[in-house]
């Protein structure tokens, strides 16, 4: 039987969340105006998170300061990030994809994969079921998604990047030499800046050239595994399974892939403080600690390293993990390579009223609790963007490429390793 994928991608997902939830309340739609996503308008501190396509025709740049923004709009409207809102939106629109397809891949906070394979009585035409989908996103949640259709993930992935909002494409195998090998050999999935430079000092500029190269010259040029992923990829060959995610909760899960490298321990440390926090406050809403903290970074060369730490007492509290976590990341990093990932995880979970406390507390790990769950009561109260940790204003933890907030991890409780 023939696969068949659905790769569904929400446009601009910050700013539309955003803009969808000030629609209903009757305000102006952000979408129609100058606006962006990020920083503090009054400090003018921050990055830019995402922005308009109004406030792009301004010059507005996903990852630049805010104060850089503001100089180029002076009347750009800006938007502080809620993370509440974007997983509140996220559930919505993949519980619609969930009620047409038998298996869904959540990929990112604001993507996921179809498994839509032996659906054909029920949707005898791919094309018109996935704008019958897209349809329903945009009518029932106000928010718009692009729906790449094709045999694989990687095609359907990359379908779902063609024109832009609101669209359905398709990218099946006897459409690869007029849409898909034309393409800049950037554009394929995987291909970064310095893998990019390195295939066109070799004359392979499209992905057509790539995927008519030899694999052992692109292999030269890039190492091994990744050649091998490349030059399939760029030939449209993909095997690989759309997951559904474990029923059995093994642990809790942050990452973020940056749009731009991180180049500084200083930057890497408010990335992992935002990480750290977000996936404690998930940890205590459901009543558990982690006796086990890891750290997982990926740099510019694709490669994955992760180290972990076992603790002596269970813990849910913010500022033992982030500790822990700049620990593991200096055993980590060697200060070189640039990175464009960095993700924490917690895992060996116990539930309320499990294990014990340290006969070595001296009330400093209390507090620090007491602290956190005020945090969250106030998060929960009036919004996630209405207290901020210090350590992690202004830093670059708004450079994404696709978040990957409050990820579930795999049955055996390892960090994700797909690449994001």
């Amino acid at each position: 039987m023939d696969r068949l994928i659905f790769h569904v991608d929400v446009n601009s997902a910050f700013l539309s969340w955003e803009a969808a939830r000030r629609v209903s309340r009757g305000e102006e739609d952000l979408r129609l105006i100058p606006s962006a996503i990020g920083g503090d308008p009054v400090k003018r501190t921050g990055v830019i998170l995402a922005k308009s396509i109004p406030a792009k025709a301004f010059g507005v740049r996903t990852g630049e300061p805010v104060a850089q923004a503001l100089r180029k709009c002076p009347d750009l409207v800006l938007a502080p990030p809620d993370f509440r809102l974007y997983e509140r939106n996220s559930k919505a629109f993949m519980d619609i994809c969930r009620a047409y397809a038998p298996a869904v891949e959540k990929f990112s906070i604001d993507e996921c994969f179809l498994d839509m394979t032996g659906t054909g009585r029920m949707y005898p035409d791919p094309v018109a079921a996935a704008h019958r989908l897209k349809d329903e996103i945009r009518d029932t949640l106000g928010f718009t998604v692009n729906v790449g259709v094709a045999e694989n993930k990687v095609l359907a992935k990359m379908a779902s990047d063609f024109e832009k909002p609101d669209e359905v494409h398709t990218l099946f195998r006897e459409e690869l030499p007029e849409k898909f090998w034309p393409l800049p050999v950037g554009d394929l999935f995987l291909v970064g800046h310095a893998t990019r430079e390195k295939l066109e000092r070799a004359y392979i500029m499209t992905i057509g050239d790539l995927a008519r190269a030899d694999l052992g010259s692109v292999q030269a040029l890039v190492g091994k595994k990744l050649g091998w992923v490349l030059h399939d990829y760029a030939n449209g060959v993909d095997d690989s399974p759309v997951l559904t995610e474990p029923e059995e909760l093994k642990g809790y899960g942050n990452s973020t892939t940056l749009e731009e490298d991180v180049t500084t321990a200083e930057a890497a440390h408010g990335i992992l403080l935002a990480l750290s926090d977000s996936v404690a406050a998930r940890m205590r809403a459901d009543g558990a600690k982690a006796a086990c903290v890891a750290v997982t970074i990926r740099g510019n060369d694709f490669r994955d390293r992760s180290h972990q730490m076992t603790l002596p007492d269970p813990t849910d509290a913010t500022g033992e993990i982030y500790d822990i976590a700049k620990r593991l990341f200096a055993e980590l990093w060697d200060g070189r390579t640039p990175l464009r990932l960095l993700g924490v995880t917690l895992t060996d979970l116990t539930r309320d009223g499990e294990g014990q406390m340290s006969l070595f507390d001296d009330g400093k790990r209390e507090r620090a609790r007491k602290l956190d769950r005020a945090m969250d009561a106030i998060r929960e109260r009036f919004g996630a963007d209405t207290i901020v940790r210090a350590g992690a204003m202004g830093r670059n933890v708004g450079r994404k490429h696709k978040a990957q907030l409050d990820r579930r991890t795999e049955e055996n409780g390892k960090p994700d390793k797909k690449e994001g």
